[in-house]
């Protein structure tokens, strides 16, 4: 279980975007960054720090994962056939954490961590309680009969600030989820531009 080491308003801050496109966002209120000093100025980036900004941003967008799970994924997508920024994404999209939140089970990644965590989510059949459990396709998300009637998912369901994206089938129903398809990047919803490519060059330093 990877630990959650701050406030994921803090990371919207830090970063001076709505990594998620929350309402709630203090970043719709205030674009600066946080303390005393965040209205200074700010000096240009170099190019490591672009690349380190890329890789803050994609990481805080997965519920703040570890820095040593987090590369563990980049080590495997560089790996695999094609691009490596392609199969990173493709990757963070197979995770059952993310699975979970982009079903509209929960409201946040951070939430579908806790979710799967707590066993309320079965994967054919079967509970499974690591939220980085790797999905393949075909897989079958389905939240625990026990779980359905929680006041926090059906409230997720109906959430009108994000939709399914089309690779994941999904009934709400049932609370049932269908993995169809391994993403790339111009298929995943994002409300920000992630920019993998820089991710890659910072690990290729």
């Amino acid at each position: 279980m990877t630990k959650r080491s701050e406030a994921k308003y803090k990371i919207d801050r830090r970063m001076g975007q709505n990594i998620w496109g929350r309402p709630k966002s203090p970043v719709n209120r205030r674009e600066y960054g946080p303390g005393q000093h965040g209205q200074r100025r700010k000096g240009k980036l170099s190019d490591f720090g672009v690349q380190l900004r890329a890789k803050q941003k994609l990481k805080g967008y997965y519920a703040n994962i570890s820095e040593r799970q987090f590369h563990g994924i980049y080590v495997e997508a560089s790996r695999l056939k094609g691009d490596t920024g392609e199969n990173l994404i493709g990757l963070l999209e197979r995770r059952l954490d993310t699975v979970v939140y982009r079903s509209k089970f929960v409201s946040t990644m951070f939430a579908a961590r806790q979710f799967i965590n707590h066993g309320h989510v079965k994967v054919n059949g079967r509970k499974v309680n690591i939220g980085s459990y790797m999905l393949r396709v075909g897989d079958i998300i389905e939240v625990k009969e026990a779980s359905k009637q929680l006041a926090t998912v059906l409230e997720a369901s109906q959430l009108p600030e994000r939709d399914v994206p089309d690779f994941i089938e999904v009934d709400h129903s049932k609370m049932t989820a269908k993995f169809a398809r391994i993403p790339g990047l111009s298929d995943v919803p994002f409300p920000v531009q992630m920019e993998p490519h820089l991710i890659v060059e910072f690990y290729s330093r």
